[in-house]
């Protein structure tokens, strides 16, 4: 069992009030103190919870004080207890639920992988070239190194959490950043083939221009994990997304056949680029609803329900065109004296 240290400071008056909730909420430890240092009463609420508990406590911390006072929490993660923390009850919370990270300590680290900064940037720059070398030149290691270190999965995951919450400011952010990451990514690759002089029929790269209905098992089952690993605080877990839901590698192979004049192979590395995208927003909302990820009050709940039906939508309607469009590229070619193009003027 995971636990989380609590700290917030409030008014002094409200002080019995949190070591009171601490304990409806059965902290492990708690303890108050009060100062009147800054020329206003104020105290200090210290208290040692299980993960689980910290969404409801801090929900709770929100009704009592209200938003016209001043107050903040701090969650800080616990590496370890001595003596060894161990539960005196067995976890009554559905399984699948439990264990949870809070809502603010998910956005927290959510908000700052969607951020449009200098740091995103040079990230995407830096891992499309290393993901167009490894294409071009058949080399899986590079080609895995550039997925590692690619960052177009935090946007993509902010814009779930988004949807979510209700977040509109960070879904149009997420949005932004990642239509900018792509873009890049497609301009350099478009740069790079037009300055490649060897060919473009390495297996790695033609491999990004086929899709086929595993993608798409692949790519929702990724973006599953993605969200249970950042719910669960297994930071560590998104490394093996990262590679399993590449975006980066399809994103740099569509602009690589844009330069090398192969529309066919473009448009098959853009509709797998359009598959991850869509599976793993889809997959990642589910996860996040079905943990319980929701806004604080019943307000904001009620207008990010509106939110959540219309992407799920959206999106769903998005994978059926997706699908269609798998359907259409495997397709077989027919020669012209069996109906294929050009059988009306080999008919003449």
């Amino acid at each position: 069992m995971t636990l989380r240290v609590i700290e917030i400071t409030a008014p002094a008056g409200y002080a019995d009030t949190l070591v009171a909730l601490a304990e409806q909420y059965e902290a492990v430890e708690v303890f108050a103190a009060r100062s009147a240092d800054s020329g206003a009463a104020r105290c200090i609420v210290h208290l040692v919870c299980e993960t689980n508990r910290v969404q409801e406590f801090t929900d709770a911390v929100q009704m009592a004080i209200g938003r016209g006072e001043p107050w903040r929490a701090v969650t800080l993660a616990v590496e370890g207890t001595v003596p060894k923390y161990e539960p005196k009850k067995i976890e009554n919370r559905p399984a699948f639920r439990a264990g949870a990270a809070s809502r603010e300590e998910i956005h927290g680290e959510v908000a700052r992988n969607a951020e449009l900064n200098s740091t995103f940037l040079v990230l995407t720059f830096l891992s499309a070239i290393a993901a167009a070398i490894g294409l071009l030149n058949d080399n899986v290691a590079v080609v895995i190194g550039a997925m590692v270190i690619a960052p177009l999965l935090g946007p993509n995951l902010a814009f779930a959490l988004g949807t979510a919450l209700g977040d509109r400011q960070l879904m149009f952010k997420a949005v932004g950043t990642n239509a900018a990451g792509i873009a890049l990514t497609v301009a350099l690759g478009v740069l790079i083939a037009l300055l490649w002089t060897g060919g473009f029929e390495a297996p790695e790269l033609l491999s990004r221009t086929e899709v086929g209905y595993d993608g798409i098992a692949l790519a929702l089952a990724s973006g599953a994990a993605a969200v249970l690993s950042l719910v669960a605080g297994l930071s560590s877990a998104l490394v093996g997304v990262m590679v399993a839901v590449a975006l980066m590698p399809p994103a740099v192979a569509a602009g690589i056949m844009l330069g090398a004049g192969n529309p066919e192979g473009a448009l098959g590395a853009a509709v797998l680029l359009g598959v991850n995208i869509v599976c793993v927003n889809l997959a990642a909302q589910t996860v996040f609803v079905a943990k319980g990820i929701r806004p604080r009050t019943w307000w904001e709940q009620k207008a990010s329900a509106a939110s959540l039906r219309i992407n799920f939508a959206m999106w769903l309607a998005l994978l059926v065109a997706l699908v269609a469009a798998i359907y259409w590229l495997k397709l077989p070619v027919l020669p012209p004296q069996l109906g294929g193009p050009g059988a009306e003027i080999a008919g003449e």
